[in-house]
């Protein structure tokens, strides 16, 4: 779960990460108020959206007075920010982040993540930071220090001070590096999130550390452990479809294709989002079926890849095992096929494991048009040809 820059900086704040002064604004009045009563000598306008790229879009404006302040306001709120992010769409504005300016001479990165690679916490430092970093790592890779974290020894202060003398820090500011890392560090653990990243981390004018901009994501997961952290969850950041999947308790994410996939797996899903990709076929979604589900949830899941407006064609591909069978997966499939009110789309059929053979007897009996494939390799080629030509 995504959470706007003026909530992950509260959050980091209170593990002792450095932030400018700042207050959240709905309105341009309210923004306005914000403003005067930092009483700065100049202000900072941030859209807050779920996406990256915010000041070359226009997204952050720099303003010299609180009149100012409500104008950049008055522009921000109601648009919709097109960043290199977001898709040509963009994402709409609801409220903006009022902070206080900062004077400094120089930017930095520091981000604790969860590196799956080692399947442990590292901390990423880099001596440069701010816009287009993803670029600067390019073409410098040597500007990039990582310190992998050991979990039975937790945070070492000897190791973090190593790793600000790496990007270039030195004298007290190293102290005030090692503090920040372990404010992340501590964030990342306490709050299950599963990346915290400051970018910039700069060095001011006086030669404090501040954090100018923290992005932190939540693992969904873990959530349960975090009513709190739940809270924090922007609803119109969010595709309806997805909130409705979440609802019934599908792991659901939209994509931009026009083959819809029903998967029970994660593991298989991105498997068969590959095989469709590497045959030329362009998936509509993610879509993982828990073990647990029901026939009705089956159901809800299926009848938003039919009422899917861009799909052309759907592939089921699950195995059955454990707790859900294959049986389970063709009853939603049937219960959606009958509800559904229009054409349906070519739909085609991987199905092994427990009763796979019930499970075609079902859609067979049902008469729900289905074809029947006999391997992933042989669902995923009937399906890119059938969102093509619109026959299975």
């Amino acid at each position: 779960m995504n959470i706007h820059e003026y909530q992950a900086k509260d959050l980091v704040q209170r593990y002792g990460v450095p932030i400018p002064r700042g207050g959240v604004a709905k309105t341009p009045a309210e923004a306005e108020t914000v403003a005067r009563e930092l009483k700065a000598p100049s202000f900072v306008v941030k859209a807050q959206v779920h996406a990256g790229g915010r000041g070359k879009a226009g997204g952050i404006r720099i303003t010299g007075s609180p009149a100012e302040v409500r104008a950049a306001a008055d522009s921000l709120l109601g648009s919709r920010l097109v960043t290199n992010q977001t898709g040509p769409e963009g994402k709409a504005v609801g409220q903006v982040y009022v902070e206080e300016g900062v004077g400094y001479g120089h930017e930095l990165y520091i981000a604790a993540l969860v590196d799956r690679s080692v399947g442990r916490v590292a901390l990423i430092a880099s001596k440069e930071g701010g816009e287009d970093i993803e670029e600067k790592a390019a073409k410098a890779p040597g500007t990039i220090s990582r310190l992998v974290i050991d979990p039975d020894e937790g945070f070492v202060s000897g190791s973090a001070d190593a790793l600000a003398r790496a990007i270039g820090l030195a004298g007290v500011q190293v102290d005030k590096a090692v503090t920040v890392m372990h404010g992340i560090y501590q964030a990342l653990v306490e709050c299950d999130a599963s990346l915290v990243e400051i970018n910039p981390l700069v060095v001011t004018n006086a030669g404090d550390l501040l954090a100018l901009d923290v992005k932190m994501t939540l693992d969904d997961n873990a959530l349960f452990r975090h009513q709190d952290l739940e809270a924090l969850r922007d609803q119109d950041e969010v595709e309806p479809t997805e909130l409705e999947a979440k609802r019934f308790e599908l792991n659901f994410v939209k994509l931009d294709g026009n083959i819809g996939v029903m998967v029970n797996g994660a593991g298989l899903a991105l498997a068969t989002i590959d095989l469709l990709k590497q045959g030329g076929g362009d998936p509509a979604d993610f879509m993982d079926v828990r073990p647990s589900a029901t026939r009705d949830q089956v159901a809800m899941g299926f009848r938003m890849l039919l009422d899917n407006p861009k799909v052309a064609a759907i592939l089921v591909n699950v195995y059955g095992g454990g707790i859900l069978r294959c049986d389970t997966i063709a009853e939603g499939m049937a219960q959606a096929c009958r509800a559904h009110q229009t054409k349906l789309p070519p739909m085609i059929v991987r199905a092994a494991g427990t009763n796979s053979e019930l499970a075609r007897d079902i859609l067979v009996g049902r008469e729900i048009p289905v074809t029947f494939a006999k391997d992933m390799a042989d669902a995923t080629a009937k399906v890119v040809q059938a969102a093509k030509t619109g026959a299975a």
